[in-house]
C-alpha cells in the first residue's frame, strides 16, 4: 500500500530582506494521493482520489453516507482485489471489493454518479435537498453549543494533523462528543474521504447511532459534507472555512447546527441556536 507522504525534490526559493533571493535545494515531504476504486459486489460504484490508509473506514463512511448500508453488519466481507497490480507486479492496494449480506437491497444505487473524482470534491451522489432527507435514517438531535467549546474544538483537531504538519497539504474530521471529548480524528487529501473515514470508524465501532455529537472539519462546509453529517446522526458540523449556500440550505432543512469560519476568537453561524 502507498504510503500517507512521499519526499520528493524541491527548490525552496526565499525573498531576503534585502531583496535578495536564497536558494535551497532539498527533499520535502508532500501528502500521498491515489485512487481508491469501491466495489461493490464486483461492481465499481465510485473511484476516489485519497490519501492511502483507513481504507476500510473510507468505504464503509462513503457506502453509508449514499444510502447503501445503515451499520456495519450489512457489509459480510470487504478485500483488495489481488488482481489489482501496478508495473511491479505488486498489488496496489487500490481497488475495495465489498459484497454486502444477503439481506441488504441497495435503494438509490441506480442515482449514484460511476464517475472518477477529485480530491477537491466528493460524490454528491443526491440530486436534490429533498433525496436527501428521504434517506436520512433518523432526524437531526438539535444540540445548543457554547460559544467557547465551538472555538475550542478545530485547535483540540490541529492537534492532531500530524500529516498537516509534516506536509501542509492535507484535510482532516474529527467526531466529538458534545461536552469536547475527542473520539477520533482522520486525515486525508479530501475533505470527504476524512468525514468518511470517520464515519467509517464510528460505524466499526458500533457507535454511530449517539445523539449530540460534533463533526469539525479543516476545510468549507461543503453540501456533501453536511448530507454526510445528517446521514451519519451528527447534531452539528463545525467548519474552519466558508460554508456554500446549499449548505446552508440542507442544514436549516435537517436541523444541523452549521458553524462556518472557525478561526481563532470569531465565527459564524448559519443555522441552529448557541448556547449563551
Amino acid at each position: 500500500m502507498g504510503r500517507v507522504n512521499i519526499s520528493v525534490p524541491a527548490t525552496k526559493v526565499r525573498r531576503n530582506e534585502d531583496g535578495s533571493y536564497s536558494v535551497d535545494r532539498r527533499a520535502d515531504a508532500i501528502t500521498a494521493e491515489e485512487p481508491l476504486e469501491i466495489r461493490l459486489s464486483g461492481a465499481t460504484i465510485t473511484t476516489t482520489m485519497r490519501t492511502p490508509g483507513n481504507d476500510l473506514e473510507l468505504a464503509h463512511g462513503f457506502l453509508h453516507s449514499e444510502g447503501l448500508i445503515r451499520q456495519a453488519q450489512d457489509v459480510s466481507n470487504a478485500r483488495y482485489c489481488a488482481g489489482a497490480t501496478g508495473p511491479d507486479g505488486q498489488n496496489t492496494y487500490n481497488v475495495l471489493d465489498v459484497q454486502t449480506a444477503s439481506y441488504v437491497r441497495a435503494p438509490g444505487l441506480e442515482n449514484l454518479r460511476l464517475t472518477t473524482t477529485n480530491s477537491a470534491c466528493g460524490v454528491c451522489g443526491s440530486a436534490s435537498i429533498g433525496s436527501i432527507m428521504d434517506k436520512a435514517y433518523r432526524p437531526v438531535q438539535p444540540v445548543k453549543l457554547s460559544p467557547d467549546l465551538i472555538l475550542s474544538l478545530p485547535e483540540v483537531l490541529r492537534g492532531e494533523q500530524k500529516q498537516f504538519r509534516r506536509t501542509g497539504g492535507i484535510h482532516a474530521a474529527g467526531a466529538f462528543e458534545s461536552d469536547g471529548t475527542m473520539i477520533v480524528a482522520r486525515e486525508d487529501i479530501g475533505r470527504h474521504n476524512a468525514a468518511d473515514k470517520v464515519i467509517g470508524h464510528l460505524m466499526l465501532e458500533d457507535t454511530l447511532d449517539t445523539p449530540g455529537r460534533i463533526l469539525v472539519m479543516s476545510s468549507r462546509a461543503s453540501f456533501e459534507l453536511v448530507q454526510k453529517a445528517i446521514m451519519a446522526g451528527f447534531s452539528a458540523l463545525i467548519a474552519v472555512s466558508a460554508p456554500s449556500s446549499l449548505a446552508v440550505e440542507l442544514a436549516k432543512e435537517a436541523g444541523l447546527t452549521l458553524v462556518a469560519f472557525t478561526r481563532e476568537n470569531r465565527f459564524n453561524l448559519y443555522s441552529g441556536e448557541l448556547d449563551i
